[in-house]
């Protein structure tokens, strides 16, 4: 053993013994080394002198190569059995596929903004072109003059007024109070959750953040330092709640005081009527030509689009408003898409709207105010917390619209749309964009028509599939379920109004 390893340390020597000639098709070496079939492989000892091409080396090598391939081995045969054995619990994702799983979807399409002010030119009808103008990148914002026509307003409004509308309603005071009444919560974790800052003291910003929604009343700090006084929780009257003055609080004197001041309509959150029309196969053409465009204008798939919820019918009179509110809730383990509930065969406490994007229409031009408010678009960062200063609040669009960033004026025939989630980087969506934050701002003089496209799609893909797949289904086998139960709506499929 010495005298070979002297001999491969003195370098190979004419006399000695080379590998036999392998044909170069047939030689790895050379395959390895990128060398063509007219090429010739230098010669070259088979080790470097005091090389590592002991045998001892060789062992141990070749067995981290063969723990290595027999690790892989077992990931392979564990994947591949726990997708194929049908006889175990996938859990609720996979159960939710089934067996026949969905296709995977195409990833989600998004305009791209360029910077505030771009413009470009996009043919949403045959006969001409619309202008798509930036108007944030935070949000993701734009706007279309002229995607309506005037006739098209109007019957939209004719429409709306032929079904009749209801008062819109944020939350309701039997829901809240059974909310309220099923909240396994101690006093000490909701003052630490209302402190936001840690300070150990409630100030009023720190409460009104967390009280938007009480029995459908927006709290003022006004209204606040009132129900302190009425309750008796602020005995110096400075507004700030300390951890002992909230501790002696009774809450049940909280939920009394609420009950007994119904609020006014402008103290509520939303102070307007709204209705649904039906947009999807046999809706009136009007409607039918309205969702083609916005299938045109989003670049979305058809399904995606035409199972999205209907076209909702606002109208604000003098005196109506929306606080600043965003579209589209988070979906956390806890809640369910409201659109996708149906298929995902999972049982879970709460649901939102999941709103991938919105298409605001105006239907007429108001005489004073209405305008729609941005508070904080293109702000450098978002804090919940700053959207309250002083005596200020961002979110009250009755007092504090002109504070806002950003306000657009409504058009009759206008459409401004955006994207209410952020990408997820692969091509889906993301987090809810708090930018997008906006609201309704006074309607000073006259009254205010919108109407709104919301397009849905749910943070999970996978759901989201076996949810287009199950409408297909039953749009096959027809029959009155073969629409979402938001989409039955078929009371004027066969009007034709003409104003």
């Amino acid at each position: 053993m010495a005298a070979a390893a002297a001999a491969a340390a003195a370098g190979p020597r004419p006399e000695a013994v080379r590998p036999r000639w392998v044909p170069p098709e047939h030689d790895p070496a050379r395959a390895a080394a990128g060398l063509g079939d007219c090429e010739d492989v230098p010669v070259r000892p088979l080790c470097k002198p005091r090389g590592i091409c002991s045998r001892a080396y060789f062992l141990v090598l070749m067995v981290f190569v063969h723990l290595y391939l027999g690790n892989v081995l077992a990931l392979l045969l564990f994947v591949h059995y726990s997708n194929g054995d049908e006889s175990s619990d996938p859990g609720p994702q996979r159960r939710a596929q089934g067996p026949g799983s969905a296709p995977t979807l195409a990833p989600l399409t998004r305009l791209e903004g360029i910077k505030v002010g771009h413009e470009r030119k996009i043919r949403l009808v045959d006969d001409r072109d619309h202008l798509i103008r930036t108007l944030s990148l935070k949000p993701l914002l734009f706007e279309i003059p002229g995607f309506l026509s005037d006739e098209e307003c109007r019957l939209i409004i004719h429409l709306a007024q032929m079904k009749g509308l209801q008062r819109s309603q944020i939350l309701p005071t039997e829901e809240y109070e059974e909310a309220m009444g099923t909240m396994q919560i101690s006093q000490l974790d909701l003052f630490q959750l209302l402190d936001q800052n840690h300070d150990g003291r409630l100030q009023l910003r720190e409460v009104l953040a967390q009280t938007r929604l009480g029995n459908g009343r927006w709290m003022t700090p006004e209204n606040i330092q009132e129900m302190y006084s009425a309750i008796k929780a602020d005995p110096d009257g400075d507004g700030v709640l300390s951890l002992q003055e909230f501790s002696d609080m009774d809450l049940r004197d909280f939920h009394k005081y609420m009950r007994s001041h119904k609020a006014e309509s402008s103290e509520l959150v939303r102070n307007s009527h709204h209705t649904w029309l039906y947009q999807g196969e046999g809706a009136h053409h009007v409607m039918r030509a309205i969702r083609q465009r916005v299938l045109r204008l989003t670049q979305l798939s058809p399904e995606i689009v035409e199972l999205s919820e209907p076209l909702q019918v606002v109208r604000y009179g003098e005196g109506g408003h929306y606080h600043a509110h965003v579209d589209s809730g988070p979906v956390y383990p806890e809640t369910i898409c409201s659109h996708t509930k149906l298929v995902a065969n999972e049982s879970v406490p709460f649901e939102t709207s999941c709103r991938y994007m919105t298409v605001l229409f105006y239907l007429n031009n108001v005489t004073g105010g209405g305008e729609t408010v941005f508070p904080v678009a293109d702000n450098r960062t978002y804090d919940e917390m700053s959207l309250i200063q002083d005596d200020v609040d961002l979110r009250d669009t009755r007092r504090h619209c002109d504070k806002g960033n950003l306000r657009v004026k409504p058009r009759q025939g206008t459409a401004v749309f955006w994207y209410n989630y952020l990408p997820d980087g692969q091509g889906w969506v993301g987090d809810v964009d708090d930018y997008s934050l906006h609201g309704g701002c006074l309607v000073t003089r006259g009254t205010k028509w919108i109407a709104n496209n919301w397009i849905n799609v749910d943070p999970s893909r996978a759901r989201q599939a076996l949810f287009q797949q199950e409408m297909a289904r039953l749009a096959r086998e027809g029959g009155s379920d073969s629409q979402p139960e938001w989409a039955l709506d078929r009371a004027y499929g066969d009007a034709r109004v003409e104003l």
